[in-house]
C-alpha cells in the first residue's frame, strides 16, 4: 500500500540536497570542533559558515545564532535564560494560551521560581490582539513570548505589531517559531524579533537539530552546566552533521519559498473546498486568511478522532489530531478547547498538513477516503 503522508507540521523527510550535504561529517570530516588538530579546526570553520548562512537569513548578526539540540530546548534556553538574567529587573512574562507545550511548560516551571505569568486567550480565529498583549504589560514585564504560528490551526499570528509594542515598552520580545521557519519569511530586524525558536526537522532538515537566535543585547544566562561551546552558552560537543543540514535546509526552503506556498496552498484548498462539499456537520479551526498555506484543520462532529485517525492508517494516510508532542494524551487539544471549541467537539479534530511531495492525486484519494470513513463511524 502506498503511504501518503499529510502530517508535516510533525516532521518532514529529509531533503536529498540536505542529506548530501551532512553525509561527510558523519564518516570522513568527523573531527571534534573544539579539537586543536586540523580536522578538528576544519569542523569548526563549517559551523562558522552555517551560522553564517542562517544569520543571512533572518537578517541578524552572526554572533546572536546558537545551535540546540530541537525547538523545545531552544523554548527553554531562551525563556528560562532571559527570565533569570533579568529578574532584578520584574518577574513577570506574558505568553499566550495556545503555545506548544514547550513554552507552556517552561513559563510554569517559571513560576515556582517566583515568576509571575500571564496567559493570554485567543480570539475565536486562535489570533492574539495585540491590544491585549498590550494591557497586560505592566512595570515588571520582562519577556512576551507568542508563537510566529500555530502548530495545530495554523493561524500566523500579528507577530509585528506585538513586536513593536514589545519594543515601545523596553520589553524583550520572543517568538517560537518552530512551525513558520520553511513557511514565512522571517526578518527579526523588521519584526523586532528579540529571541527565536526554530527546528530543523520542520522544513526538510534534520531531527535533533535547533536554533536560537538571542539579540546580541538581550542578558541571558545558560541553563545547562558542562563545557564552553556556543560562546558558552549551550554546553556539549558540536553536532557538525546537523548543523550542516540545518544551514542547507534553511538555504533550500528560503530560496524556495514562494513557489512552495503556492503549491500546497492550492491543495489544500481543493482538500478543503471538497471536504465542505461532500461531508456535512464539520467545523473549520483557525483563521483562514492568517494561516500557513498547507494547515487544515477541522473537527468532523459525531466522529472519535482517535478512530478517525486509525482508520486513516489503515487505508495509508498518515494523519494528526493535534501536535505530534501530545500525540500519546486522551485529552483534547488545550488549542482547540481556548479557541472556544467545545470539548466533545474538540475530540474529533483532524490536522492535516501538506508539503512538497504532496499531490492532485494524493489530495483526492485523501478526500474520498475520508468521505468514506467518516459516513461509516457516523452510522
Amino acid at each position: 500500500m502506498k503511504i501518503r503522508y499529510f502530517d508535516h507540521s510533525a516532521t518532514t523527510a529529509v531533503d536529498s540536497k540536505v542529506l548530501e550535504a551532512m553525509l561527510p561529517y558523519f564518516s570522513e570530516n568527523y573531527g571534534n570542533p573544539s579539537s586543536v588538530y586540523s580536522i578538528g579546526k576544519s569542523n569548526k570553520e563549517i559551523i562558522s559558515i552555517s551560522r553564517m548562512k542562517i544569520a543571512s537569513i533572518l537578517n541578524c548578526r552572526v554572533n546572536e545564532i546558537y545551535f540546540t539540540s530541537c525547538g523545545s530546548e531552544s523554548d527553554n534556553l531562551i525563556i528560562k535564560g532571559i527570565a533569570f538574567a533579568n529578574k532584578n529587573r520584574g518577574n513577570h512574562i506574558i505568553t499566550s494560551q495556545i503555545e506548544h507545550p514547550a513554552v507552556l511548560e517552561t513559563c510554569k516551571f517559571l513560576e515556582k521560581f517566583g515568576f509571575r505569568v500571564t496567559y493570554l486567550r485567543p480570539n475565536s480565529n486562535g489570533i492574539i490582539e495585540p491590544r491585549d498583549v498590550e494591557r497586560s504589560i505592566t512595570k515588571n514585564t520582562i519577556l512576551i513570548s507568542i508563537m510566529f504560528a500555530n502548530n495545530e490551526i495554523g493561524t500566523i499570528e500579528p507577530i509585528k505589531e506585538i513586536g513593536r509594542i514589545a519594543r515601545r515598552y523596553g520589553v524583550y520580545f520572543h517568538t517560537d517559531s518552530v512551525q513558520a521557519i520553511g513557511n514565512v519569511k522571517i526578518d527579526v530586524k523588521e519584526y523586532n524579533i528579540d529571541a527565536l525558536s526554530l527546528s530543523g526537522h520542520k522544513f526538510y532538515g534534520p531531527k535533533g537539530m535547533g536554533v536560537a537566535y538571542i539579540k546580541e543585547d538581550v542578558p541571558f544566562v545558560r541553563i545547562q552546566d558542562g563545557g564552553h561551546q556556543e560562546k558558552n552558552k549551550r554546553a556539549g560537543t558540536e553536532n557538525v552533521a546537523g548543523i550542516v543540514g540545518i544551514a542547507k535546509a534553511m538555504e533550500l526552503a528560503d530560496n524556495n519559498l514562494e513557489a512552495y506556498n503556492k503549491k500546497i496552498k492550492q491543495l489544500r484548498d481543493l482538500y478543503i473546498s471538497e471536504i465542505s462539499k461532500r461531508v456535512p456537520y464539520i467545523k473549520i479551526n483557525g483563521d483562514m486568511e492568517n494561516r500557513l498555506s498547507g494547515n487544515a484543520n477541522i473537527c468532523f462532529k459525531g466522529v472519535d478522532g482517535a478512530k478517525l485517525l486509525s482508520r486513516l492508517d489503515e487505508q495509508g494516510i498518515c494523519a494528526s489530531s493535534g501536535s505530534a508532542c501530545s500525540a500519546g494524551l486522551l485529552t483534547p487539544s488545550h488549542v482547540l478547547l481556548a479557541i472556544g471549541v467545545p470539548n466533545s467537539l474538540a475530540r474529533s479534530s483532524l490536522r492535516i498538513t501538506f508539503g512538497k511531495e504532496n499531490t492532485l492525486e494524493d489530495t483526492e484519494y485523501l478526500v474520498e477516503e475520508l468521505e468514506k470513513i467518516v459516513n461509516d463511524l457516523r452510522k
